[in-house]
């Protein structure tokens, strides 16, 4: 049985009365001591995915539709009361930015130990900030810096107490929510390491949320695949990297530049749309050079294998769209179906010009 199952979870926003939708019958899940990555470009749901699950959803946020299982519990049936419990305890959050969590006014040590406290009553002071000190060890801070202010602190730093404090309760799952943005590319590489590292040594599963494809593909086991709020595509880490089915997956991989290359990389004309509840097809078809007449309608998931799918009209063509996708000339078809379009609706406003 799966740790955490999430099955057809659906979120909005609601701003000046209006509704945005931005989750829609997403569906997944994380076996204990996994790693799975969720992937897609800016915008297409990846944090408030991860607020979901922690119930941490911000003011306009609410989940419209699904089920988050955690072992045989359905978190959103739970009152807040009967939650707090479980956040931090079973199920905690690594945030993008270390500063937004941390308190500049404590020494991070008080702060990893007053987490601590809160759910552990029966902990004295003391207690709790010897722990913490012991979890700044695990992520590679030396126990003296408990005393230091975030601000006496680099960005590598502070971002491991923040891993260290989501460790606190040895919880069953951890979620990080891109946590090296931040932070240079060097500095990236230690902090990753170090989570991957103390993942694997305390066996709590991860869920890694990220941009970055390569660093998807160095610690993950599976991989999901978002785009503007759907579920795309979903597989193993060999599966996705190797043999991507979806138009959107092919694409982002074909996008990352390879040392050696005698072909340059592809990059997917347009951006996410900004409101993709209000695509009734398939949310990708705009940007995609496969599209055709089918794609106005809701596409259907498709297993193509017991550990991979996709969401896609198409599952057939997958190696050959994955051979063509390959080309900049596929991709610049697109571009150039998109130029014809505005023109198109220029030409139409011109002649209803009185």
């Amino acid at each position: 049985m799966s740790l955490l199952r999430v099955e057809d979870l659906s979120v909005e926003y609601v701003t000046d009365g209006r509704r945005r939708q931005v989750l829609e019958d997403v569906s997944f899940d994380v076996d204990r001591g996994e790693v799975l990555g969720i992937v897609g470009e800016s915008g297409c749901g990846k944090t408030t995915l991860a607020r979901a699950l922690a119930r941490l959803l911000p003011r306009g946020g609410k989940v419209t539709a699904g089920n988050i299982w955690l072992d045989d519990r359905d978190v959103l049936t739970m009152t807040e009361k009967e939650f707090r419990p479980y956040r931090w305890d079973r199920i905690s959050m690594v945030f993008q930015g270390a500063m937004s969590v941390l308190n500049p006014v404590f020494p991070v040590g008080k702060q990893v130990s007053e987490a601590i406290r809160t759910h552990r009553h029966d902990l004295s002071r003391s207690e709790a900030m010897e722990k913490s000190r012991d979890l700044l060890v695990k992520v590679g801070i030396d126990a003296d810096r408990a005393n230091s202010y975030p601000h006496e602190m680099s960005g590598g730093q502070k971002q491991r107490v923040i891993i260290a404090m989501a460790m606190a309760l040895s919880p069953d799952i951890v979620i990080a929510d891109e946590p090296t943005t931040a932070l240079d590319v060097v500095t990236q590489d230690s902090v990753l390491d170090e989570l991957v590292t103390v993942q694997r040594r305390e066996g709590f599963s991860l869920i890694l949320i990220s941009h970055d494809m390569g660093v998807i593909a160095e610690t993950c086991d599976r991989v999901a695949v978002l785009y503007a709020g759907h579920l795309v595509e979903l597989g193993s880490v060999g599966e996705i990297f190797n043999r991507p089915a979806h138009p959107y997956t092919q694409g982002l991989i074909n996008a990352i530049p390879k040392l050696g290359a005698v072909t340059e990389a592809v990059s997917i004309p347009g951006a996410p749309p900004a409101e993709p509840g209000l695509i009734t097809g398939c949310r990708f078809a705009p940007r995609c050079p496969f599209r055709e007449a089918q794609c106005a309608g809701v596409p259907p998931w498709h297993d193509l294998s017991p550990d991979h799918g996709e969401l896609c009209f198409f599952p057939e063509r997958a190696d050959t769209f994955r051979e063509r996708a390959r080309l900049v000339a596929t991709w610049e078809s697109v571009t150039e179906r998109r130029a014809q379009a505005l023109t198109t609706a220029g030409n139409v406003t011109e002649s209803e010009e009185p």
